[in-house]
């Protein structure tokens, strides 16, 4: 039996349910007769709560309650929330200021939830919340990237969340000290909104001192545990589902303030209550993604060997710690900041700061794409100043496929890679050769045409601990049960498909059930492209306990040992033995000798070792010169993800982490004035990728099965946004840099092109 799945471009079986409009999302499953929520938000980025009167909304028509910090405090809430903190460069630990979950004294980003109205419908809800006294002073807003200004916590009084650092500084100062060559670019990574197709929501509803809270995020353990602890019960009162959930990526992988808002609303009513948050009030209200800007350096020996590498970034943190906010760009960034180059002389210094902004948290990549970016960009630019070819410097600098397993400079083992490998079959791939011809074919049209490239590598992130159990139904069917949590990304078909490949069971009779607290005692959730590696090296420990139980019952069955019993071609069978059954007949036979105890299998398992996919990309631009429009006009990607489950699948979550990337380069970009208000709020003013934006993706694979999974197996669900931003905006760069233009940060949006290209111009005259 192959100890990976068959690669087979198999199409998803849940489109038909989402395609035909039988998705079952969160705002479908409330139960009949929910009250409505709705929560009033601060219309200000900085303010002193000087009242907040609700009176007048407490006895508006269909309101229930309504429902202030202080409520929750009065009813023996911890109303609040908390995120991790990072070490500083002292050794003490990061700012961690007391976050409400409804805003307390004083508010700090537009967005921010003050209040919520509990009525008989939606309308009524929003109707009594204008009722709401909500007087404030105004304070000056903090709203650039950097210490200082009105502080707006008094753990942080020149908003310094963290000061944090990695490396040799002094070793990494000789080695630029001795250098023959140092390149230096300052690299800008704008904040983006995630817009997932459906917005965040939750229902929550108490039955019998139990309460039951629907979410649609990306994992039901972290909510139980934060419900647990805010309301002061054993989890053991605690249920949490997740529905179908239409986009997660990362945004809705953490705690948010409404879910537990509307379960002490439910308590308080003694019925259901359901929230969905509209577009803008998600577009105000969730997590944003980037927002940093970074000097990056890089030591050079006379042969241009890389000899060190220097990176100070600061990020923001808006106006809180959200969950994972400090180490996403830290920790998670530092795992992959010499990307795939060998390179040991390192230093990577980051402040987080406070800002009168949305919180920000983990975007698709969480600190692996922002540290990639970085360093592909000023790889480009060491190419171009040195005047060599772009891809001979990267083979020059690649860390040779001899010196694998290779500890990073921060730390990493990368198992296996063969880097010369992917990028040889790139170059033809993406028919390189015929760049030049290109570029004089968009001349002609009066075309600026530009190449970028990008290789990137992904760390693998998250629990390295995943459960799987097994279960035999009544009705010839079978069920595994899964710990991570699908928002799109085609789990029922693969997690059903792998388990056919090992049992023979086919996979239409597989069901995959996910996100119940109730039905899964323990799973790691979905993130950091963690979910098909570790859910199926689970899944594979289920399977042997399956085979060696089955073994045991039916050695007496066979008259033979049970040690003799084999497993192969989807049947069990033994020498001497005519009875040749499959798993799904031997079940049978335990279920009709009584045998529960064989219908039931189940096995954790825990990964000693991360997985590093990696890969090239390559976009090819025109930049029309008059307006500054940029068209992507050509797209390519050769991945090394190991053995893949199926194809199909990860080419899939390819192409959209490529057009999230793509859409940060050239469109997507959050704008605050001067006062903290949020002028980027709706689609007429937030730029999003549309599929006329987009080029066909091509999309091809250079395997080097992994040694940290025995499937061989890398993660591939973040890698297309990794590689995607550089690339995009190295192909840009590329197209404006015979106009004279040295500084080029994304977005690269019309204006700004154009922009750019007329200063470049004024400065040469």
């Amino acid at each position: 039996m192959e100890k990976f799945g068959k690669s087979q471009p198999v199409r998803r079986v849940e489109d038909t349910r989402f395609l035909t409009g039988h998705g079952r999302y969160v705002d479908d499953i409330s139960p009949a007769g929910s009250l409505h929520a709705f929560f009033l938000r601060s219309p200000v980025a900085h303010a002193k709560i000087k009242k907040l009167d609700v009176g007048d909304a407490r006895v508006s028509d269909g309101v229930h309650c309504v429902l202030t910090q202080s409520d929750l405090v009065a009813a023996g809430l911890d109303a609040t929330l908390a995120g991790t903190r990072v070490k500083n460069r002292d050794g003490s630990t990061g700012a961690g200021p007391t976050r409400p979950i409804l805003a307390d004294q004083r508010v700090r980003y537009v967005g921010e939830p003050v209040a919520v109205v509990v009525a008989e419908t939606l309308d009524q809800a929003r109707d009594a919340a204008e009722q709401i006294v909500f007087d404030f002073e105004d304070l000056p807003t903090h709203v650039d990237l950097a210490r200082g200004g009105e502080a707006l916590h008094r753990e942080a009084p020149d908003n310094c969340a963290f000061d944090w650092g990695l490396g040799d500084e002094a070793a990494t100062q000789a080695a630029f000290d001795a250098a023959a060559h140092v390149v230096k670019l300052d690299v800008g990574d704008n904040r983006v909104i995630v817009n997932s197709l459906e917005p965040r929501g939750s229902y929550a509803e108490w039955q019998e001192g139990r309460v039951h809270v629907a979410i649609n995020g990306q994992g039901v353990w972290g909510p139980k545990s934060d419900i647990a602890r805010i309301f002061d019960i054993s989890e053991d009162l605690v249920r949490v589902t997740n529905p179908d959930t239409g986009g997660g990526f990362g945004m809705k992988g953490m705690a948010y303030n409404e879910p537990f808002v509307v379960a002490e609303a439910a308590r308080r009513v003694g019925r259901p209550v359901r929230w969905m948050a509209e577009r803008t009030e998600a577009m105000l209200s969730d997590n944003a993604g980037r927002d940093l800007i970074s000097v990056a350096e890089m030591a050079f020996d006379a042969s241009l060997k890389a000899t060190a590498y220097r990176v100070k970034t600061v990020c923001n943190m808006g106006a809180y710690n959200s969950q994972f906010a400090q180490a996403i760009q830290t920790q998670l960034f530092s795992k992959v900041l010499m990307g795939v180059y060998d390179v040991q002389t390192t230093w990577l210094q980051v402040d987080g700061v406070y800002t009168n902004s949305t919180p920000v948290d983990a975007y698709r990549g969480a600190g692996r794409p922002e540290a990639i970016y970085v360093l592909e960009r000023l790889m480009d630019r060491a190419a171009r100043e040195f005047g060599v070819d772009p891809l001979d410097l990267r083979r020059k600098n690649f860390i040779p496929a001899e010196k694998f397993p290779y500890q990073s400079a921060t730390g990493e083992t990368y198992d296996v890679g063969d880097f010369h490998q992917v990028l040889d079959r790139v170059e033809a791939f993406a028919d390189l050769s015929g760049f030049d011809a290109r570029k004089v074919a968009s001349l002609a049209r009066g075309k600026l045409r530009g190449l970028g490239l990008c290789y990137y590598i992904e760390s693998i992130l998250g629990d390295p601990s995943e459960t799987a159990r097994v279960e035999f139904n009544d009705d010839g069917t079978a069920s595994i049960f899964v710990g991570t949590q699908s928002n799109g990304q085609g789990h029922e078909t693969v997690y059903a498909q792998f388990l056919s490949d090992q049992t023979g069971i086919p996979a239409h009779l597989i069901s995959v059930v996910q996100g119940d607290s109730d039905k899964i005692a323990k799973g790691g959730g979905t993130g950091g492209s963690r979910s098909v590696t570790t859910q199926n090296t689970a899944t594979l420990a289920t399977v042997e306990k399956i085979i060696s139980k089955f073994s045991v019952f039916l050695a007496e069955k066979m008259d033979v040992d049970a040690e003799a019993i084999l497993f192969d071609d989807e049947q069990f069978r033994a020498d001497g033995s005519n009875l040749t059954p499959n798993m799904m007949e031997v079940a049978d036979m335990a279920r009709a000798d009584g045998r529960a105890d064989l219908l039931v299998h189940e096995a954790t398992t825990t990964l000693t070792a991360r997985s590093f996919p990696n890969g090239a990309h390559v976009a090819e631009v025109e930049v029309d010169p008059e307006t500054g429009k940029v068209t992507l006009d050509r797209y390519n990607v050769v991945d090394d993800f190991g053995n893949l489950i199926n194809p199909m699948l990860a080419e899939g979550q390819v192409h959209g982490g490529v057009a999230q990337g793509v859409g940060q380069a050239l469109m997507e970009h959050v704008v605050f004035d001067e006062n903290g208000q949020l002028l980027t709020a709706t689609f007429m003013d937030y730029a999003m990728p549309r599929a006329d934006d987009l080029p066909r993706i091509c999309f091809t694979d250079e395997p080097v099965p992994s040694t940290a999974n025995v499937m061989g197996m890398k993660g591939c669900g973040e890698a297309g946004t990794v590689g995607a931003m550089a690339a995009a905006a190295n192909a840009v760069q590329d197209a404006l840099w015979e106009r004279g233009v040295r500084q080029a940060d994304m977005p690269f949006t019309p204006l700004r092109v154009w922009e750019m290209m007329k200063d470049a111009s004024e400065a040469a005259a």
